[in-house]
């Protein structure tokens, strides 16, 4: 699923890694963390390999919280993760119901 950045909290890596719990020894998470997330993923409790979606604003990575979410979501593998359908779906699907209420309209 690719960040909607209108309607998910975008962040850098930098402020991402801020928001994130200490883990280890009471440090916060390296930078590079999110990078490896993001280019190599990690494997899931499923075997399957997830990866930190990303966008880049200007010169900069960045994510969203939601993002960050996901991947763990999926990570854990204990909740189902629904994805919600792209900018680009919504308006397939929008336009497909447009159709489908002019014809119903139209041919009874």
């Amino acid at each position: 699923m690719a960040i909607d950045v209108f309607n998910e909290e975008v962040v850098s890596f930098a402020e991402a890694a801020k928001r994130l719990p200490k883990i280890r020894n009471g440090k916060k998470l390296h930078l590079s963390t999110l990078f490896r997330w993001a280019q190599a993923g990690k494997i899931a409790n499923d075997g399957m390999r997830v990866r930190l979606e990303t966008i880049q604003v200007g010169g900069t990575r960045c994510t969203s919280l939601e993002a960050l979410q996901r991947f763990f979501d999926r990570l854990t593998g204990e909740v189902e993760v629904i994805t919600p359908p792209s900018t680009i779906k919504r308006e397939w699907l929008r336009r497909q119901r447009e159709a489908e209420e002019y014809l119903d309209r139209e041919l009874g």
